[in-house]
Formats: structure tokens, sequence, C-alpha cells
């Protein structure tokens, strides 16, 4: 059974930083391009970035590009989300997602697995 565990949300000043973790079981993570993605209240999921099997290519959302970073640690079966200069349009439940596609996809329907979700919550 496949599960994806995400950790690392919380409560942070404005222009703070958070790293969010995914952990990957019951699936060979390193055959899967990973994706991140948000869902503020009343709002649709959207992407956040992603990145390949490898972890040699990586794709971003325009909204945080230059502020998140994401990796992956294949022998740890873990996604990393590493949010710098939070602001509290930032506020969001923060998923990952686990794609068979070999690219990057910034779309919810390409994305096989999906965790529960990280509170990630910005004060101004």
């Amino acid at each position: 059974q496949v599960q994806l565990v995400e950790s690392g949300g919380g409560l942070v000043q404005a222009g703070g930083s958070l790293r969010l973790s995914c952990a990957a079981s019951g699936m060979t993570f390193s055959s899967y391009t990973m994706g991140w993605f948000r869902q503020a209240p009343g709002k649709a999921r959207e992407f956040v970035g992603g990145i390949s099997w490898s972890g040699g290519n990586t794709f971003y959302a325009d909204s945080v590009k230059g502020r998140f970073t994401i990796s992956r640690d294949n022998a740890k079966n873990t996604v990393y989300l590493q949010m710098n200069s939070l602001q509290p349009e930032d506020t969001a439940n923060y998923y990952c997602a686990a794609t068979p596609v070999r690219g990057v996809v910034p779309v919810t329907y390409e994305y096989r697995y999906w965790g529960q979700g990280t509170q990630v919550t910005v004060s101004s």
C-alpha cells in the first residue's frame, strides 16, 4: 500500500522559512516524479513545484520561483520542500504527490498518489 506522509508544517511569521518533508513507502520511490501542491480555503489546489525521478530536473510555479526549493533523497524515499521568504499568501495546506510520468507535470490529474497534507500558516 502506497503512503505519502508530509510533515514540517506550522505557523511562521512573514519572511520566515519552513522545510516540509514527504516520506514515501510502498512504492519504488526513485521511479516517480514528485510534486508539491497547495490548497488554500475556498481555492483550487495549485501546483507549487516538482522534481524528476533522478532529482536532476525541477520546475516551479512562478509564484514561488526563487523562494522555494525542492529536493529529494532516493535513499531515504523522501522529498523536501524548502520554503524561504514566506508570505501570508503562501498559507495553505501543502500536499506531496507522486506520478509515474517522467517529466515534471504541473497538473493534479497526472498524479497517482497523494499525501494527506500539512498545514502552513504565515502570519503578517
